[in-house]
């Protein structure tokens, strides 16, 4: 864990969010939102403590509060936090799977929070994955009593699944419920599969405290980060509460918030269409976003809009301080037209590096800028910064281990050896049960499967092999999808990189709807890494953000458009195709059934395809780049 970070003294910025139906506050970062839910925490223990009483908190489990849990614990061990009169109950746990097993919450609570702060172990209820399934009714009811024993859970900490869960109360779960075994809903087991390796190896059920449960609450805090809750987000602030969406019944609560970052945030009406809610102030963002937003429910380009567009979609304001329609629409075509770029490092000699969180994001992502890059005569360096080896099949690991024991014993190279290892790794597959991470062997072979595809990918770009670097940053190196908290020597090695080749420009990825938080970690990274440089040297290199093969920037954010041929989409879908370990199907795919490639295209020419309905030019596919402004994500 990385020591003084961040200044527990300093405020984050919260913003109340207006047109809902639950007090809601967005964090310009999902570190500001932790501390900031930490210090609610440790408020309720310390007013607790001064009393002598117990403080009574509703735990959940899972990525989003991980920053919460490290915060308490940088508390407890720096500032004295005192958690020993603090009494835990743990919203649910998987049915079927031991403390000990690697997707437990009993073993993630233990290895995120209790290892590490001074909560006595007979204070700690989680629920028991493995009752007999005669006794669970039992069992359950057990845990309720423990609950109102305890005086009842002051405060509650909540995460919401993409269905609108809260914990393992599924779409269309009863309002009344209590403490019980519940079936998994598909898209909840389908978000699982990652920390399963495989949807299959996902349980069907769990143990979950109830809805009426967690409404006895006396204060709730629901937390939600990233893109990919903001969909669920919206329905659950801003729509009529309904079963079909259980974070909704919030609504009713009198002492619930709603706690989300910027990025969760941003399909909620006061983010998107703010105008909508009342008076704002235009400045030249709102102004971009409002008319590319009209355009877009009038079907119009941006140069044929009319006064009359802009009265009946409700942006007077907007028309009597900046209009007429046609010189302000001109305006913003001009602001788009600005955008487009092809020569993304300009025409002089520079050096890049982009950075790649996971092995194949650099061609998926930023192919055919790459192609440009090195066809403008750039030095193009790549920086792959974890080995992605958690996402190879098995049978790719074996396959390659077989190859290689047959290769060797063709050309006479150490074949005992090779045998050896092979029967090694096929003797650990076999025993493996589902869910268990590999040995080091397994780990070792996907890695280097991974890094030969991302090699040839480059390859087929243009790069040069010299200038290809394979980080392999030691928060990833888990073998498991759970991965360790960012560390110094993570930043110390991106810093080093870019202190040895001394890049004009970097291309980072802000795609923070990557469903295993890789890439949000890797940006935090090169982020921490670069305020270093800046803070040393006085500058930085030009900084660029792209997404990934999981969401596009929309048009008003876009700052660098790069338009492409299809000679350039060709050239990139074959450097993707390099990576056939992810071909095909992906171990990981997310919800999306296309596969990387087919993303990737959809994405560029669904891009082109929105520049030319606002009437800018037509072109065949574009990646599109906003600048890093200096505030981490």
């Amino acid at each position: 864990m990385i020591q003084n970070m961040t200044n527990s003294a300093s405020l984050p910025t919260a913003a109340p969010v207006r047109g809902v139906r639950i007090p809601t506050f967005t964090f310009p970062t999902s570190e500001e939102l932790a501390r900031h839910v930490a210090r609610i925490v440790a408020s309720v223990i310390r007013e607790r403590n001064s009393y002598g009483q117990t403080a009574v908190l509703g735990l959940p489990t899972g990525s989003t509060p991980t920053g919460v849990y490290r915060e308490l614990v940088r508390m407890h061990q720096e500032e004295g936090l005192d958690l020993s009169n603090v009494i835990t109950f743990n919203l649910d746990e998987y049915y079927g799977i031991s403390p000990d097993q690697l997707q437990s919450y009993h073993r993630t609570m233990h290895e995120t929070f209790f290892n590490h702060v001074n909560v006595p172990a007979e204070n700690i209820h989680i629920p028991d994955g493995n009752v007999p399934h005669a006794e669970i009714e039992d069992y359950c009811r057990q845990y309720e009593r423990e609950i109102e024993a305890s005086g009842g859970i002051d405060l509650m900490l909540l995460g919401i699944g993409g269905n609108g869960h809260i914990g393992f109360n599924e779409p269309f779960s009863i309002r009344n419920s209590r403490t019980r075994l519940c079936t998994l809903d598909p898209v909840t087991r389908k978000s699982a599969a990652s920390d399963f390796f495989q949807e299959e190896n996902v349980p069907t059920s769990a143990v979950t405290m109830g809805i009426a449960t967690i409404m006895d609450a006396r204060r709730i805090l629901l937390l939600a980060l990233g893109e990919g809750k903001s969909n669920v987000i919206r329905e659950t602030v801003e729509a009529t509460p309904s079963d079909r969406i259980p974070a909704s019944f919030l609504q009713d609560h009198p002492d619930a918030q709603v706690l989300i970052d910027e990025a969760a945030a941003s399909k909620l009406t006061d983010i998107q269409t703010p105008w909508a809610l009342g008076s704002v102030e235009w400045d030249e963002s709102l102004i971009k976003k409002a008319v590319i937003w009209l355009c877009q429910q009038t079907g119009k380009a941006l140069l044929k809009l009319d006064d009359d567009d802009f009265r009946k979609f409700n942006l007077h304001q907007l028309l009597r301080h900046h209009g007429p329609a046609g010189p302000l629409a001109h305006r913003v075509f001009k602001w788009m037209q600005e955008t487009i770029e092809y020569h993304p490092a300009g025409k002089e000699r520079k050096k890049t590096i982009c950075f790649s969180p996971h092995p194949d994001d650099d061609v998926i992502s930023m192919g055919g800028t790459l192609i440009r890059l090195i066809q403008d005569g750039h030095e193009v360096h790549i920086a792959y910064m974890t080995s992605g080896n958690i996402a190879v099949f098995d049978h790719d690991a074996q396959r390659y281990a077989d190859f290689v024991s047959e290769y060797n014993r063709m050309f006479g190279v150490d074949g005992e050896r090779s045998l050896q290892v092979e029967q090694e790794v096929a003797g650990s597959l076999t025993s493996k049960k589902p869910g268990e991470p590999d040995i080091e062997a397994v780990m070792n072979i996907k890695g280097l499967i991974r890094r030969s595809e991302a090699k040839a990918g480059a390859l087929k770009v243009g790069c040069q092999e010299e200038n290809l670097h394979f980080l392999d940053l030691p928060f990833y190196q888990t073998g498991t999808v759970s991965k360790n908290p960012l560390g110094q020597i993570d930043i110390d090695i991106i810093y080093d990189l870019l202190m040895k080749e001394q890049p004009d420009q970097v291309y980072i990825a802000g795609d923070l709807s990557d469903p295993h938080g890789t890439h949000r970690v890797c940006a935090m990274a090169i982020f921490r890494a670069m305020k270093r440089i800046e803070a040393e040297t006085g500058s930085r290199p030009d900084a660029l953000l792209y997404r990934g093969a999981w969401q596009e920037y929309p048009l008003h954010e876009i700052e660098i458009a790069v338009p492409l041929s299809p000679g350039d989409i060709t050239l990139k879908r074959q450097a993707i195709f390099m990576h056939e370990s992810q071909k095909d199907r992906a171990l990981f795919p997310g919800s999306d059934p296309r596969e990387f490639w087919q993303r990737a295209e959809d994405r560029n020419k669904g891009t082109a395809d929105n520049y030319n309905q606002i009437g800018l030019p037509e072109y065949y596919a574009i990646e599109a780049f906003v600048r890093w402004n200096g505030v981490p994500l």
